[in-house]
Order: C-alpha cells, then sequence, then structure tokens
C-alpha cells in the first residue's frame, strides 16, 4: 500500500466487522482450498539488481539495521535475526527502469512489535532524512515509506491485530490511508530497549507490491493461475491478493504505469520468493499455471514462473511449516 490507496470510506463496512473472526485463516473468496495456494504461505527473499553494491548494500545496513545473511563474492543477502529479507545482486551495464515501468513499488518488511518499527523508522530517518516518502495508517496496518539509493520502494510496517481487521459482505477487506505522524508514533512506541536491539529484532517480508499495467490481466495470473485470494480492489488502479486470509502478501498497481508492457532487464527488482510450507501446495500450483498454459519450470531455487510483465517469481517450499508472525503492535 502507499498513500496514494483507498480511503477507508470506500472499503469498510461496520456491520461485517466480525467477518475476520470466521475466517480460521481458511478460503474468503469460496473456491476450494485445493485450488488456492497453502494458507501458510508467507513472503520470501526479494532481490534487487544494482551496479552499486557497496552503496545499496551500505543503505540497508546502517538505515535499517540488517546485516549479512549469506555472501557470494559482491552479491549478498540480508536479513534480521537470520531470515533472509533483500538480496542484492551485481549487475553492470544495465540502466535504473524509468517510474512508468513495470516493476517493483515496494517491497514491505514486517516487524513483530511496534517498538522495532519505531526504532528501524528512527534509524532510517536518521540515516538520511531525505529518502523518508510517508506513513499511513491503513486500518489494518501503520506503515512508513522510504526510497533506496537506487529509488526502490521500501514499506516498513506492523500489523494490527487479526481481530481488529474488518471484512465487508463482499469479502473484501477494508483497508484506507490515515494520515499517521512519524514523529508522534516514535513518541509513542520508540524505547531505548528498541534502537538497542535494532540490528536483531524479528523482520520478515510482509508483502511485495508491484507496477503492472492493467489489473484485470494480473488478477487473471494472481489469483485465477496462480492461486492467490483477492483481498480488495481499486477498480482499474490497484489489486490486492493473499493466502491464508491474510490482508495482503502481494499487490499490483496501475498508477504510474497504466498500459505498460512487459519488463526492460533493468536495475532493480529480480526475483520475488514465494515460500509454501513443506509438501503443500508446490505440485498443485504447477499444475495449475499448466493448465493456464503458464510457462513454469522447477530449477534449483525451485518453481520458477513470470508473470505477465516479466517478473520472476520463485516458489519454493520451507524447511518447516511456515507460520505467519502475530501481527500485535503492542510492546
Amino acid at each position: 500500500m502507499t498513500s496514494s490507496a483507498a480511503t477507508a470510506d470506500h472499503l469498510i463496512d461496520p456491520a461485517a466487522a466480525s467477518f475476520a473472526a470466521s475466517l480460521n485463516h481458511q478460503s474468503i473468496s469460496g473456491r476450494p482450498v485445493d485450488q488456492l495456494l497453502p494458507a501458510g504461505l508467507t513472503m520470501g527473499m526479494v532481490t534487487l539488481k544494482t551496479d552499486n553494491v557497496s552503496r545499496l548494500r551500505g543503505y540497508y545496513e546502517q538505515a535499517l539495521g540488517l546485516v549479512v545473511v549469506a555472501q557470494d563474492g559482491p552479491n549478498v543477502i540480508l536479513g534480521r535475526a537470520g531470515v533472509p529479507l533483500v538480496g542484492i545482486e551485481e549487475a553492470r551495464g544495465l540502466k535504473l527502469p524509468g517510474e512508468g515501468e513495470a516493476g517493483l513499488y515496494h517491497v514491505a518488511i514486517l516487524f513483530e512489535q511496534a517498538a522495532d518499527l519505531a526504532a528501524a523508522v528512527y534509524s532510517a530517518v536518521r540515516h538520511d532524512p531525505t529518502r523518508f516518502v510517508g506513513s499511513s495508517d491503513h486500518l489494518v496496518s501503520e506503515a512508513f515509506y522510504f526510497q533506496d539509493p537506487d529509488h526502490n520502494g521500501i514499506e516498513l510496517y506492523v500489523d494490527r491485530p487479526r481481530d481488529q481487521w474488518q471484512w465487508g459482505e463482499d469479502r473484501q477487506i477494508a483497508m484506507g490511508t490515515i494520515y499517521l505522524a512519524w514523529d508522534q508514533y516514535l513518541n509513542n512506541h520508540l524505547t531505548e530497549e528498541a534502537v538497542a536491539r535494532l540490528r536483531t529484532a524479528p523482520a520478515s517480508v510482509g508483502h511485495v507490491h508491484l507496477q503492472v499495467g492493467d489489473v484485470a490481466t494480473a488478477e487473471e495470473f494472481y489469483v485465477r493461475d496462480l492461486g492467490f485470494e483477492k483481498t480488495t480492489g481499486l477498480g482499474t488502479m490497484a489489486l490486492f491478493v493473499s493466502a491464508g486470509g491474510y490482508h495482503h502478501h502481494m499487490a499490483m498497481n496501475t498508477w504510474n504505469s497504466t498500459g505498460v508492457g512487459p519488463r526492460r532487464n533493468t536495475l532493480g527488482l529480480g526475483t520475488v520468493d514465494v515460500t509454501l510450507p513443506r509438501g503443500e501446495g508446490l505440485g498443485a500450483a504447477e499444475e495449475r499455471l499448466a493448465s493456464a498454459g503458464r510457462t513454469a519450470q522447477r530449477t534449483d531455487r525451485g518453481l520458477e514462473v513470470r508473470d505477465p510483465w516479466n517478473t520472476l517469481l520463485v516458489l519454493t517450499e520451507a524447511e518447516a511449516p511456515a507460520v505467519r508472525m502475530s501481527g500485535a503492535v503492542t510492546d
């Protein structure tokens, strides 16, 4: 999500506020669960291509407190508490994508506690305040937005508890854009303990938001063929999808990119990893994609498939069943 998203009045239905409690992480669309990606799905690492690894790595380490999880020559994987979040790969001779091209809108890093989110925001603002681009209360989450030195979008956020999410009778979730003052948020949540654990506090990739050419084509691929469920949409402007009743694991918008075609080979987004629980859903996803005429192949990384805009998704299985964070915002 971003500050251009929907207003709360457009989506909210207070009469159906208890719908979320009845989901029990099952299908929200009414489709048989064997046609869906598994409820235990989580987003994995997002890989970025850059022509200046040291500059980009320095930002994620110094501003956001990420640490090295693995390294291979100049290429590095950064994360928190051993969990890979961002991969940075050297790519020479490529140009940055234009603002209106398909690709990454932002990668969203999810924190378990409001204090840890506040510490990351505090660190990022202190490191370079010019890279802070906004903040919003989205009803399901509280979020702060930045841009890295290569102009890749970053969201830092914390979820509200699931029992506070509101679902309409149309089975769409209420998400809005309400002004969230970053300085007041830090005053309310920042602690010395959270600042001290900046590099060790757990975090994960909560969702990935893409720029695409049109929403209808995105829905055909991500919902009908891949197996996500639509959680809400903004007409022809944006689509939000998830597995297991989460507010969104992925989103696609056309705010800057209406009608754009497949991505060029540029700097910026490399791959988006999607992690399924071991033994759940990978084969079924492969069969759905094949039945829909989508080209997918097994590699040593997992099941690879490109969306209609040439964004590479890599579906893998977790070492153990994936478990989503609790979503609490209390310190």
